[in-house]
């Protein structure tokens, strides 16, 4: 940079110092007028040009400090080691493609510009070969955090979104799966209780005659799965249904001990009727 300095300052004194012959009094004041336009003209493109290198160096030094921050952070170890790597990855792609920017815009200017440099345009040259390297650099730490399971692209991203949408689907699909089982659960739900007339009555189940009729004591009764719970034991020698249910549906027996015992054997038609079931025992 400073050589390209070196050779720019000795064109523009060469120009000063070959317009600094001193004219005969005499002659055209419009002629040193347009060869001050020139120099002036000059001198806004060199410094153009020169705002154009710095910004461009810079930008390669910035990149190598972000390149060394990855290295850093892809060897290294916490939990936000990965945001690290992939902010300055997308830091270092940006400054090159900043560089890449303002080189073609140089390049531009040299076509375009009256002043040439062979100096300058070895400098140019330069920094193309360095930004080609630096984007080889790039692709072998891309390859190194990929080795580490490291993975920083818009890919990423996308399978992060997928994640996420399966995940939330999962979640979806397991809330309807336990409505669906509270739901189910609930259709198969019913309550049974058993007792002596007096018992039934304490617990106004059995009201002058008539069976849950009024404020019936709920607790009192059990509750049952009906797809599960098919057989009920009444521990008496004597039972009778005091709700509805269809005959067919069950069988009232007697065990070994002369105990009754309800089945039911078709739980479907049995609970249709009624999901509470009371039996009068003695």
């Amino acid at each position: 940079m400073k050589k390209i300095l070196f050779v720019m300052c000795c064109m523009a004194t060469i120009v000063a110092c070959k317009n600094s012959k001193t004219p005969e009094p005499q002659q055209n004041i419009v002629q040193n007028d347009s060869l001050q336009k020139i120099i002036e003209q000059r001198d806004n493109e060199i410094n153009d040009m020169m705002g154009i290198l710095n910004d461009v160096e810079e930008g390669f030094r910035a990149i190598s400090k972000a390149e060394d921050r990855v290295t850093i952070a892809k060897d290294g170890e916490g939990a936000n080691k990965q945001e690290q790597i992939r902010e300055n990855i997308q830091f270092i792609q940006q400054r090159m493609e900043h560089n890449r920017s303002l080189i073609a815009k140089l390049q531009q200017q040299m076509r375009e510009s009256s002043f040439k440099s062979e100096e300058l345009k070895r400098t140019v040259s330069n920094l193309i070969k360095q930004l080609e390297e630096k984007d080889d650099q790039l692709k072998q730490l891309r390859a190194e955090l990929a080795a580490k399971d490291i993975h920083i692209a818009e890919l990423d991203q996308t399978i992060s979104n997928l994640n996420t949408n399966v995940s939330d689907l999962k979640t979806e699909s397991e809330q309807k799966t336990q409505t669906i089982d509270s739901q189910d659960k609930q259709l198969n739900t019913a309550w049974f209780a058993f007792g002596t007339k007096k018992e039934l009555k304490s617990q106004n189940i059995l009201v002058k005659g008539k069976v849950l009729q009024g404020n019936f004591n709920k607790s009192y009764f059990t509750k049952i799965d009906i797809r599960v719970d098919k057989e009920i034991k009444l521990y008496s020698k004597s039972a009778k249904l005091l709700t509805m249910h269809p005959s067919s549906s069950y069988t009232l027996t007697t065990d070994a001990k002369d105990q009754y015992v309800l089945r039911i054997t078709n739980p479907q038609i049995f609970w249709s009727t009624s999901k509470y079931l009371v039996i009068q025992v003695k």
